[in-house]
């Protein structure tokens, strides 16, 4: 059995050799820049609660999804192209995020927000009119295409309208959406299913947004932007080719040919080489290269590559141990997910009020946060057979804890860190490298467990189908269960292993953080 997951100054120096000078910026004697809308704080609290709203849209799409799927097949047919549904979800936002973020600094936020979500709702309505498995697919890349904009931009501004010493506690409450979107997704999936239909998980986005964008519209106002823009085309088209062959064979590894598999690493190094090299030489960068020698932004980027490694371990593989090792039922292995989704929704409440109230450097309340993810990655290498499921679930709810610290933590101190005009493309990366993380990890943890379950039982890991399902797993003769229990123990235990690797460098990138680095040392 093969294991898979479905599935954020000045312009850059010019290089003395062979650059090429980019030309200055059209009209720059009439430039007006942007600058951050100043607001009542009844205005403010609409704006915050309308990103909360397309939070939570974006946050439990994958969940709520996830639980119609299996009524979505039956209906459909084309079982074969299940993982698509997800994977093609995935590749669309995560090869649009970056320019959706420089989208954003150079037009204005509410209006990139408001293009990325009639998008994506535009999807959602037509997956909820699809005949095929073939149709579903086309319309969720559409509404891939869209949500690209919703997690990056909504984030980007409640870093905008809050000051920054109040910054860290609206990042909190709007980190905390995913943890309410984790716990009610699967109930609300099941409800719409069997209450109505299994299009209504799509369609139940339509008011959400509806409300976001009408609340956005009232609320948010910002100053235009009285300047001539230059997008930079090419490296748009290098980092959407770049970046979504990478994502693929990533996600789909498993059912790649073998030609497929040397192909598309080949063109993600290719045009993602090229994509560095014009954005040296471009005079509106995507991804400028002069915010990787900031300090904060930089730790900050490569930290959620890796606590976006250290959340795969626990969503995708924590189950598959309860579920295979353990023997216990689906429900059971959901408490283990639910405990880390309730921690990490309760600790990012407390690390905004803190970060403002204590004034803690975001250096500490970073090192606090990879702790708590080295140690709950300990507790789930610990974990043996004979344990219960609370062992499990309290290994996971030591991770949500550190996930509440650290993913909140790195998104401001990258916001704090950079003015206003910039503050989209660096918190668009930041999201971007998370999602990148997830899939690295979702791919190296499947080809580690993998690999120890061909060494040990050879071609007989189909068999482990049977340890996921309590009522066949007393059809197993004594000796063959034995020896397969064992065979995925081991196999889960070098994912836990993988898994603390990612956080133990989550918490030595927290030591990069410049000290004493907080809130009364932010940008606005």
């Amino acid at each position: 059995m093969k294991y898979t997951l479905p599935i954020c100054q000045n312009e850059p120096a010019i290089q003395a050799r062979g650059g090429k000078k980019p030309r200055p910026p059209m009209d720059a004697a009439h430039e007006t820049m942007p600058t951050a809308p100043a607001m009542s704080v009844a205005r403010r609290r609409t704006v915050l609660g309308a990103a909360m709203a397309g939070m939570f849209m974006a946050a439990v799409e994958s969940t709520i999804v996830a639980t119609a799927l299996p009524s979505i097949v039956a209906d459909l047919g084309g079982f074969h192209l299940f993982s698509w549904v997800f994977a093609v979800y995935l590749l669309g936002q995560a090869v649009t995020i970056p320019i959706y973020g420089r989208l954003a600094d150079l037009h204005g936020r509410k209006r990139v927000f408001a293009v990325g979500t009639l998008l994506f709702l535009a999807g959602s309505v037509l997956c909820g009119f699809a005949r095929n498995m073939v149709m579903l697919i086309i319309f969720r890349a559409l509404q891939g295409l869209g949500a690209g904009a919703i997690v990056p931009i909504a984030t980007t501004i409640v870093g905008d309208i809050y000051p920054g010493t109040a910054r860290a506690r609206a990042q909190g409450y709007l980190s905390g959406v995913w943890g309410i979107a984790a716990v009610s997704g699967p109930l609300l999936g099941a409800f719409l299913v069997e209450r109505v239909t299994w299009a209504a998980v799509f369609w139940v986005n339509l008011p959400i947004g509806a409300v976001c964008l009408a609340l956005f519209g009232v609320a948010l106002r910002e100053t235009p932007h009285h300047r001539r823009r230059s997008i930079d085309y090419l490296g748009a088209a290098l980092l959407m080719s770049g970046s979504g062959a990478l994502m693929l064979a990533l996600v789909q590894w498993a059912q790649l040919t073998d030609a497929l598999r040397v192909a598309l690493p080949a063109l993600a190094a290719i045009a993602l080489i090229a994509f560095a090299f014009s954005e040296r030489r471009s005079a509106e960068p995507m991804m400028p290269p002069d915010l990787w020698r900031i300090p904060a932004v930089a730790a900050s980027n490569i930290a959620a590559f890796a606590i976006g490694g250290s959340l795969i371990g626990v969503n995708a593989f924590v189950p598959t141990y309860v579920q295979g090792v353990m023997g216990r039922g689906a429900v059971v292995a959901g408490f283990a997910l639910t405990a880390m989704s309730l921690s990490w929704s309760l600790t990012t409440i407390l690390m905004g009020q803190l970060a403002v109230a204590a004034r803690s450097s975001y250096r500490a309340l970073a090192v606090w946060g990879g702790g708590a993810l080295v140690a709950g990655s300990v507790i789930l290498i610990l974990l043996k057979s004979a344990d219960g499921p609370f062992w499990a679930a309290s290994g996971a709810l030591v991770i949500g804890i550190g996930m509440g610290l650290c993913n909140t933590t790195y998104i401001v101190a990258a916001q704090d860190s950079v003015e206003f005009r910039r503050r989209g493309t660096a918190t668009s990366v930041n999201v971007f490298l998370r999602m990148v993380g997830q899939s690295v990890a979702a791919a190296v943890f499947g080809g580690i467990l993998n690999a120890v379950l061909a060494a040990r039982i050879g071609g007989a890991e189909t068999m482990v189908d049977r340890l996921m399902t309590p009522a066949l797993r007393g059809t197993l003769p004594p000796a063959d269960f034995a020896r397969l229990d064992d065979a995925l123990a081991a196999g889960l235990h070098g994912v836990f292993l993988a898994t603390g690797a990612f956080s133990l460098l989550a918490l030595l990138l927290a030591l990069r953080l410049p000290k004493g680095l907080g809130s009364r040392h932010a940008r606005d």
